[in-house]
């Protein structure tokens, strides 16, 4: 029986466990990482080490090929024409795809080194799942390798589709919640302050009262009076002189009917006399 070869080896190295694997492996890991790292010979004796700076030299290359692609248009804006913008933006899905896989083979050259060993699978494996986010920008470069969704990245994609509705449904609650509070707080100020403004009004009524039963009471009149006279007074240069002559008028009218009273009272006193004075002659 053979040895089993996963998905996405690279073809130029031998069969885990096969008697050329690690010098193959040597070999393409060091077409994958720099020119001058063929010049530090450590790599060469310890292909483990190697494969680790492959690893983390390929994954490198894939995220800056994403970020690339994601502000492309942004930096390129005015220095290219739209169609030129255009053609890098292919460039860098192609690419992109193409890091993406030898991250892959990568990462299986390295756990063949340190003696994993590959056995089939009914299901997918691991990692082709998420071949599908492997391309610089995640959709785009999904249409570019043309690879159909899997069950796990489509159950992926509908959990976060799930969890961003529930969250922006829970943000909205929350919004809503903090306004009905905000509501709630400002209904006892406003109620205040009408109370208050009723309770002045109450207070005014009450004065007012009070200041028109003491002008009815006792010595009203002459409060009265002294507002006439100064209202008199505000009228006009004349208006005291006025005043005067109507006050003088109403005490001498007074005095006359006074006079007039005493008049009849003596009257009647003549006439009891008299009447007196009969009544003793009988």
């Amino acid at each position: 029986m053979g040895t089993y070869i996963p998905p996405g080896w690279p073809a130029g190295v031998h069969p885990p466990g096969s008697e050329e694997f690690e010098s193959t492996a040597v070999g393409w890991l060091l077409d994958v990482v720099p020119p001058d790292y063929r010049l530090h010979g450590v790599l060469r004796r310890y292909p483990i080490a190697l494969a680790t700076m492959a690893r983390h030299h390929s994954k490198a290359c894939v995220e800056g090929a994403r970020e690339g692609y994601r502000t492309a248009r942004t930096e390129l804006a005015g220095a290219l024409p739209p169609h030129a913008v255009d053609t890098v933006l292919a460039a860098y899905r192609k690419e992109g795809a193409r890091l993406a896989e030898t991250a892959r083979a990568v990462d299986l050259v390295e756990r063949a080194l340190r003696g994993e060993v590959f056995t089939p699978k009914m299901s997918l494996p691991p990692l082709a799942a998420e071949s599908e986010d492997a391309g610089p920008m995640g959709a785009e470069p999904k249409a570019a390798e043309r690879r159909p969704a899997g069950p796990r990245a489509a159950g992926a994609r509908s959990a976060r589709a799930k969890a961003t509705e529930q969250e922006a449904a829970e943000q909205e609650a929350a919004e809503q919640e903090a306004a009905e509070q905000e509501a709630a707080e400002r209904q006892p100020v406003r109620a205040r302050a009408a109370a208050a403004e009723t309770a002045g009004a109450e207070t005014a009524g009450a004065k007012e009262a009070e200041r028109r039963t003491a002008e009815r009471g006792p010595g009203g009149a002459e409060v009265a009076e002294k507002k006439a006279e100064r209202r008199a007074a505000e009228r006009g240069p004349g208006g005291a002189k006025v005043a005067e002559k109507k006050a003088a008028a109403a005490k001498e009218t007074t005095a006359k009917e006074a006079a007039v009273e005493r008049g009849r009272a003596g009257g009647r006193r003549n006439s009891a006399g008299r009447e007196s004075s009969d009544l003793a002659r009988t």
